[in-house]
């Protein structure tokens, strides 16, 4: 079997998955991404959840997404 290429996550992903975690994570909802090389390696991803925290999620929960400089700016803010 193949490797599982890793997905490369930069500031935001839609969560498309959020069995074990429907408290904190919202399906078809847009999270920032906080950058963490070593979870990365792991197949986690860091995302700020609806506690306002980040914690750590299977990257397989997101898809990475590239937005417009005006919409990530207006994300940014609102975090």
């Amino acid at each position: 079997m193949a490797p599982m290429k890793r997905q490369k996550f930069k500031n935001f992903a839609v969560c498309l998955n959020n069995k074990g975690y429907q408290a904190a994570l919202e399906l078809r909802k847009i999270y920032r991404v906080m950058r963490d090389a070593a979870a990365a390696a792991q197949g986690l991803v860091r995302v700020v959840d609806e506690s306002g925290e980040d914690y750590l999620y299977p990257a397989s929960y997101f898809a990475p997404i590239e937005l417009p400089t005006s919409v990530r700016k207006a994300l940014s803010a609102t975090r």
